[in-house]
């Protein structure tokens, strides 16, 4: 078992990880919350059917009321619509201000049942239980929960800390080859910011299954980078934003192809590299870093460009929630291990993606 702690005050959490964790959540729910009479699964057609009954069963052991709400899997029901219906769902179940809402899934989940509890009677607790390396190792900490609008992604939500998040890596067992290395990018992108040497670590894996072999301190490593950033910066106003290290092109990356063309880590895989290759060829960037990461993405069969055009880009990258009247903030690397902030005025932005 490892456990982090993450120091935010009265809204401080443990998150634990370990293989095999998820039998064990009822106890821990219980005894974190002793009010708690009902709890409501947030989960998705994919995950609902492989681990929702292991997870209801551990929570009635516990004297847990069990409601499920299960939403159709993929990033196209994160709108309000779909929000709308699980705020019906749980007040139809009677859920009061002591109960609890556990979101079970992947980042889609994650972002709209943290919303969701979030927004129900103006805020009940939630735990998250990622089942997706992405989520287990970033969408899941650090209290962003949001939904799509038709303008953008994630441009309504909230800042809302779980009250734990346990990540029980057997669940990625079930994940599909793309959805692993989609996770990844997001790890790539740690080591990218933070950390040469898991950078590195995850460049040097012989194959998955070495990969898998070492998940838990993967992961580990991840959550901790992300904690004391976090820890620093809960509302994103500094240096939080590191952490968006290839995402203002990946999001409009996604958006532009209606999320169903590139999942979120291909989307961040093709902003980290076209990023990165401009800012070296700007002299901004330490020489073959470029060259560092398209390694590592292809070693995981990520994409490294999306064919779309500047202009169309540009439009979408508009309307980013990280763009300030007329001046975005980019994420730019120094070297490997080495990320900063980079306040661009939009007339510039262009430059920036070659």
């Amino acid at each position: 078992m490892k456990k982090i702690h993450v120091a935010l005050g009265a809204h401080a959490y443990d998150i634990e990880i370990a293989a095999g964790l998820l039998p064990q959540v009822g106890s821990k729910v219980a005894a974190l919350l002793p009010k708690a009479r009902k709890a409501a699964i947030i989960s998705d057609t994919n995950v609902a059917p492989l681990y929702a009954t292991k997870l209801q069963a551990s929570l009635e052991e516990a004297g847990l009321v069990v409601h499920k709400v299960v939403i159709e899997a993929g990033e196209q029901s994160k709108n309000m619509q779909v929000l709308s219906d699980v705020l019906e769902q749980l007040a139809a179940a009677g859920l009061t201000r002591t109960d609890v809402v556990l979101t079970l899934g992947g980042g889609v989940v994650g972002d709209l049942g943290g919303f969701a509890a979030a927004s129900f009677m103006r805020g009940i607790a939630f735990v998250q239980i990622p089942t997706s390396l992405l989520a287990q190792i970033d969408s899941s900490v650090g209290g962003k929960v949001a939904v799509d609008l038709k303008a953008g992604k994630n441009l309504a939500g909230a800042f809302y800390q779980p009250k734990a998040v346990f990540i029980d890596t057997d669940l990625l067992a079930t994940l599909s080859t793309r959805f692993l290395h989609d996770g990844l990018a997001e790890a790539i992108k740690y080591g990218c910011i933070k950390d040469a040497a898991l950078f590195e670590k995850i460049a040097g894996y012989a194959d998955d299954a070495a990969l898998l072999a070492d998940i838990d301190s993967v992961v580990a490593t991840c959550c901790a980078i992300k904690a004391r950033i976090v820890e620093q910066d809960e509302f994103d106003t500094g240096l939080r934003m590191l952490l968006n290290f290839g995402h203002t092109l990946g999001h409009a990356v996604e958006q532009h192809f209606g999320y169903s063309c590139f999942t979120h880590g291909e989307g961040v895989a093709i902003g980290m590299y076209q990023l990165t290759k401009r800012t070296e060829e700007l002299g901004m960037t330490a020489q073959g870093s470029a060259e560092l990461i398209k390694s590592v993405l292809e070693k995981y069969n990520l994409p490294l460009t999306a064919g779309v055009e500047k202009a169309q880009l540009l439009d979408t990258m508009a309307r980013d929630k990280k763009k300030n009247g007329n001046s975005i903030t980019l994420i730019i690397l120094q070297q490997i291990g080495e990320g900063v902030l980079q306040k661009v005025d939009w007339q510039e932005v262009p430059k920036y993606l070659g």
